[in-house]
């Protein structure tokens, strides 16, 4: 199957409320492969948000969890009874925390438990602000980096830019599932994403799934601009 066959729609309902959530839910899940319950729609409405959410599609649950590996793990351990498709954690948390963190899906969901995806670099960070942390080298080393030690702690899959897709594949090959958000349809705007690229390039690079938001849920149809981005992706 070819790279922009599989390629999947996930549409990210970053909105303050349920309501609206559902609404784009509705209007964009015949064309989503999964639907992404963010850090400010968990905050607002909690579990309710991703039962909600999970009626229309797959839930991607991008909470991002990053602390000492006994504490993720009572996350995943409380999380998993919402059902999410996907979960993900922070791969600068180290590799005892992604074990304890897959452990825990092991345990509470059996062979229907929640897969992991390693945030590598978030797309909103360059060269520069890696530096000013204290990291050298740029982003796609540092993807690469912590990408190799994710998938060896027992993560599912990764996040990274669509910079970093074509080198996590030369490196890692076809086993990380590869979720790239900062997905943009030609001619949108950036909006605070540092490193971006289109739909199309995406599908050819070899990405699992593309995160697409503002460029959807602030369109005027939201339906109409998933089924675009969906065309484009089987193109």
């Amino acid at each position: 199957m070819s790279a922009a066959l599989r390629c999947g729609l996930c549409v990210a309902l970053d909105a303050p409320d349920l309501a609206t959530a559902e609404a784009w839910a509705r209007a964009t899940a015949p064309h989503a492969a999964l639907l992404k319950v963010g850090l400010e729609l968990f905050s607002a409405e909690g579990g309710a948000a991703v039962r909600a959410i999970g009626r229309h599609a797959p839930v991607f649950l991008d909470l991002k969890l990053h602390d000492i590996p006994n504490t993720v793990a009572g996350a995943v351990r409380a999380l998993t009874p919402l059902r999410p498709a996907w979960l993900t954690i922070h791969a600068a948390g180290g590799p005892q925390m992604i074990a304890a963190a897959r452990e825990a899906a092991e345990k509470a969901g059996g062979a229907d438990r929640i897969r992991l995806l390693a945030v590598t670099v978030l797309t909103s960070i360059d060269a520069a602000t890696l530096a000013e942390t204290g990291i050298s080298g740029g982003p796609v080393q540092q993807v690469l980096r912590l990408g190799r030690l994710a998938m060896e702690a027992g993560a599912d899959g990764l996040v990274c830019s669509p910079r970093e897709v074509a080198p996590l594949r030369d490196a890692l090959g076809e086993a990380p599932v590869l979720v790239v958000p900062g997905v943009r349809p030609a001619g949108s705007a950036a909006d605070d994403q540092a490193r971006v690229a289109t739909p199309e390039e995406m599908a050819e690079a070899g990405a699992d799934f593309i995160v697409v938001g503002r460029p959807i849920t602030k369109a005027a149809d939201p339906g109409a601009a998933a089924a675009s981005i969906g065309a484009a992706l089987r193109a």
